[in-house]
């Protein structure tokens, strides 16, 4: 938790609690854990159909996303927004994560660029004492929540895996993402089966969540289209803070879509990378 309060300036969204996620609800729903087409014929069981999501993303290769991570704090909402490309079979990607506005309507921070790297977290005009032409690496696995929450982003391909731990899912319906058909499930996932069934690059960061957070299952609604990729992604993850010892919920919503995109991730070069101490605030 310290970790995540330097870099987000002064811990104004570190003892945030989530906001109530808005979820998509559709008509239709059929019997727990069992898939539909629009006329009602079944088309699979929803806890295999989520088990594939993440390799459907690999199959694709490459997408635009957007993501966003609400929080509440002394009574106030702030939402950390980010936008960016990921690669897929690479599992590289590229944030541009913006942090919350102050009451006036304007931003204490420049924008956060953000390469994220399987098992790495890669931030550049992250503050607190890192010079401007630096970047600061995470070895992700070291997090207490695997980089679910602590960049402000979740690793879409990250997010993607946690459903390979879903323990039980329903169907609810069909629904629209952006002007996209897509089917809606929703369902709670484990940590732990999810790093056991996780690519090599997430397998110790989902471990590492699987530990550190108040509770191992993850509530989730998934919204997949009809080539089994998921195009939005909600995540309610819960932690404990340990400065108040409460628990913080969080919301993260994660949107794909433009699958194909070029991406060209570009990681630091050692002397790039900032090796002096991180000052607090």
């Amino acid at each position: 938790m310290e970790r995540r309060r330097h870099w987000r300036g002064g811990g104004t969204v570190v003892m945030a609690a989530a906001t109530t996620g808005l979820l998509i609800c559709a008509t239709g729903c059929t019997r727990a854990g069992e898939a539909a087409t629009a006329d009602g014929r079944p088309v699979g069981d929803a806890v295999r159909v989520l088990h594939r999501a993440a390799t459907a993303l690999v199959d694709a290769g490459t997408s635009r996303t957007t993501t966003s991570m609400e929080m509440a704090t002394g009574g106030t909402r702030v939402t950390i927004r980010g936008e960016g490309v990921y690669d897929y079979t690479k599992q590289l990607g590229h944030l541009r994560v913006l942090l919350p506005q102050d009451p006036a309507g304007t931003s204490p921070h420049r924008p956060i660029t953000e390469l994220l790297a399987p098992g790495a977290l890669f931030m550049k005009n992250r503050g607190a004492g890192v010079p401007a032409d630096k970047w600061v690496r995470v070895d992700t696995a070291t997090l207490s929540d695997g980089n679910l929450v602590t960049g402000g982003a979740t690793d879409p391909f990250a997010a993607a895996e946690v459903l390979r731990g879903t323990r039980e899912a329903t169907y609810v319906g069909r629904t629209r993402v952006a002007g996209v058909d897509v089917r809606h499930y929703r369902g709670t996932a484990d940590l732990a089966e999810a790093a056991k069934n996780a690519s090599p690059g997430n397998r110790g960061p989902l471990g590492a969540a699987a530990k550190g957070f108040a509770t191992a299952r993850v509530p989730f609604d998934a919204y997949l289209d009809d080539e089994g990729r998921i195009r939005k992604l909600l995540h309610r993850f819960s932690f404990v803070n340990g400065q108040q010892k409460g628990t913080v919920a969080v919301a993260s919503t994660t949107l794909l879509y433009d699958f194909g995109a070029p991406v060209h991730v570009r990681l630091p070069r050692p002397a790039d990378i900032y090796a002096g101490r991180i000052a607090e605030r």
